[in-house]
């Protein structure tokens, strides 16, 4: 072989081992570039929210907040208008004093006129039992003597036995009369009162309803209604978040949960202030076979399934709002 052929030979075989070389460098480079790259979690801050609704329907008559407003437990939110409950208070009041009425009447007993009527009656039954036992004796003595005869006698003691028991009845008339309504009747009447008084409550815990106040101190988040609109039982008209209770919440597949278990803290970077802060996992949970699941094998030996991760921040930043992103790597 010629100098000049072995030269171009060598020329060759130093190309084609740079080029193995070049592929092999770039491919470690890639190989390590890649298996160093971190996976990405993201997440998001939630918080803690109630609705205010109300138990009666009605029309929004006012409403004192807005979206973004603070409030504080007791402050008056909305007010709504609501007639027929106040129609409802009218019928449950006058219920309540006709039942008031009955029970007074029936503590109270007879009038005064009735229980006198009744014991003159005792009286002038007494009087005519007088005459008649008078009478019966009179003729006993005399049907003794032989002068009088029997169905004379059997007569005087028909009408004096007759005139006791209407003396018995004179007398039960008025006793009754004296000791007014039954002692059953009195419980009833007051029974009823107490059914009277129970409704006037239930309306007026209705009334109550039509004056929406917070619950808790938070942050309006979100006004549904407006003015004079209708809202239905138990519709919200505004949710209230609780600014104090915020957390956040990251999908996580199981095989990145070795540093997010519960009990836990990691480091989460927050986008919105450039910066860092710390959490601990209080809550792990399965997201269930409709969530997001990955295949480790192109055959699919088995599945990663994703996990709901809930943490809490250990350091407070201020202006750390709902919504905003938070990155684990």
């Amino acid at each position: 072989m010629t100098s000049q052929a072995k030269k171009q030979h060598n020329n060759i075989l130093l190309a084609i081992v740079g080029f193995a070389a070049v592929v092999a460098i770039v491919a470690i480079i890639g190989f390590f570039a890649i298996d160093r790259d971190p996976e990405i979690i993201q997440g998001q801050v939630e918080v803690s929210e109630y609705r205010v609704s109300s138990k009666v329907p009605g029309r929004i008559l006012e409403l004192r907040v807005k979206e973004g407003d603070f409030v504080h437990a007791g402050d008056t939110l909305a007010i709504l208008d609501a007639p027929e409950v106040r129609a409802k208070m009218t019928q449950a009041r006058g219920a309540e004093d006709g039942a008031a009425a009955l029970e007074q009447m029936a503590k109270a007993g007879a009038r005064k006129e009735q229980i006198q009527g009744a014991y003159q009656l005792l009286q002038q039954a007494k009087a005519g039992l007088e005459i008649a036992e008078k009478s019966y004796n009179r003729v006993q003595r005399l049907y003794d003597e032989g002068v009088m005869s029997a169905q004379k006698r059997d007569e005087a003691l028909a009408n004096y036995k007759a005139l006791q028991a209407q003396v018995k009845a004179a007398q039960s008339q008025y006793e009754m009369a004296v000791n007014g309504a039954r002692q059953e009747e009195k419980l009833a009447a007051a029974a009823q009162v107490n059914r009277a008084k129970g409704a006037v409550e239930e309306v007026t815990a209705y009334i109550g309803e039509t004056v929406q106040t917070a619950q808790m101190d938070g942050e309006v988040s979100s006004v549904y209604p407006k003015v004079g609109e209708l809202v239905g039982t138990g519709s919200p008209i505004m949710t209230i978040s609780l600014m104090d209770d915020m957390w956040g919440t990251f999908n996580v597949r199981e095989d990145q949960l070795e540093d997010m278990q519960v009990g836990k803290e990691f480091t989460a970077f927050v986008p919105a202030f450039n910066k860092d802060i710390r959490m601990k996992v209080y809550h792990l949970k399965d997201e269930g076979s409709y969530a997001v699941w990955k295949a480790t094998k192109a055959n699919g030996q088995y599945d990663l399934k994703t996990f709901e991760v809930k943490a809490r921040p250990l350091d407070k930043i201020e202006g750390l709002r709902p919504g905003m992103s938070l990155v684990v790597k």
